[in-house]
């Protein structure tokens, strides 16, 4: 079974949308109302769909969240079933401020085939195609940059790391500086940060540390269509986190995630710019029509690439 190649358009648009509908609050310093536009909007185009849609990352669990909540069931219910991830805004600070790497993100899987990823961190590790065995979340980092150095015949200080700029991460980024590796330091938004590696253009190696493990789910379903290394450990280190785990059918909390255990099967992805990015440019509006960028992949028909659309804005 695979993905209709059909549904590239109808999700390329979902996304387009709910990044129209938060432009409106770029810079307005208001993060909430950026986010409900994305999410009453990327609601009400899911559900235009012919397709049984079930949310399985959403924005929260029915009681927290009005809308898009795990377990939510979207589309006209008569066509095929799929898993749906969705992060209608990342980087929801950036919205607000009128920074850079505001995205409109969703993955659909086949029903079953994409990972429910309970909300907590996740260690995660990713660099482009690699030889099997090379990089490891487990490794020291010194062996994983001394394996990607050798792999890629560049000295350790023309490799590019990218990270979260957060104080847990002080001992990798020092242990960087150590070995004269470059950092490239990003303040939120780890779906774009993990992307940055599927592309030589964006020019990072390898993107670790901990961040969230909804948005690891997001980023392994872009990075499975570039035959990208990918690997993922869940961090429960409270009675909430661990029970959320067991209702989910987790039993292994230090279990280490493959990327073809997080995505099985065909996947599509669409991630639509906010606010502009080294990926993506913003939304930009012109009379009655709005032109937008959306990096589309599509496993089964290897489509990866920026789709620039150019759609009315009352349709």
């Amino acid at each position: 079974m695979t993905i209709d190649r059909k549904y590239i358009d109808q999700f390329t648009n979902v996304t387009s949308k709910a990044a129209l509908a938060a432009s409106y609050f770029v810079g307005k310093k208001d993060k909430i109302a950026a986010d409900k536009a994305a999410v009453d909007s990327m609601r009400s185009e899911l559900n235009k769909i012919n397709m049984i849609g079930e949310v399985v990352i959403g924005e929260g669990s029915l009681d927290e969240a009005p809308m898009l909540y795990t377990g939510e069931i979207l589309g006209i219910k008569n066509g095929p079933a799929f898993d749906i991830a969705v992060d209608p805004v990342e980087g929801t600070n950036f919205v607000a401020n009128d920074l850079p790497g505001g995205i409109a993100v969703l993955a659909i899987g086949e029903k079953g085939n994409l990972f429910n990823a309970p909300e907590t961190y996740m260690n995660k590790i990713a660099t482009g195609k690699i030889d099997k065995g090379l990089i490891d979340l487990d490794y020291p980092l010194e062996k994983n940059i001394k394996n990607l150095s050798e792999f890629k015949n560049k000295d350790a200080s023309l490799l590019t790391v990218c990270i979260l700029d957060r104080p847990r991460h002080k001992t990798i980024v020092d242990k960087l500086k150590d070995l004269k590796v470059n950092i490239k330091l990003i303040t939120d938004g780890d779906v774009l940060g993990a992307l940055y590696v599927s592309d030589p253009r964006y020019n990072v190696d390898m993107f670790i540390g901990i961040g969230g493990g909804p948005e690891g789910v997001l980023a392994a379903c872009a990075l499975d269509a570039y035959n990208c290394h990918f690997q993922g450990r869940f961090i429960f280190d409270n009675e909430k986190d661990i029970n959320e785990a067991k209702l989910m059918g987790i039993t292994d909390f230090n279990k280490k995630y493959e990327l073809n255990e997080i995505v099985k099967g065909d996947s599509l992805f669409c991630a639509s710019g906010i606010t502009s990015s080294e990926v993506l440019n913003s939304i930009i509006i012109e009379g009655d029509k709005f032109i937008s960028e959306t990096l589309v992949t599509h496993k089964s028909s290897n489509f990866k690439k920026v789709v620039k659309c150019v759609n009315p804005i009352n349709e």
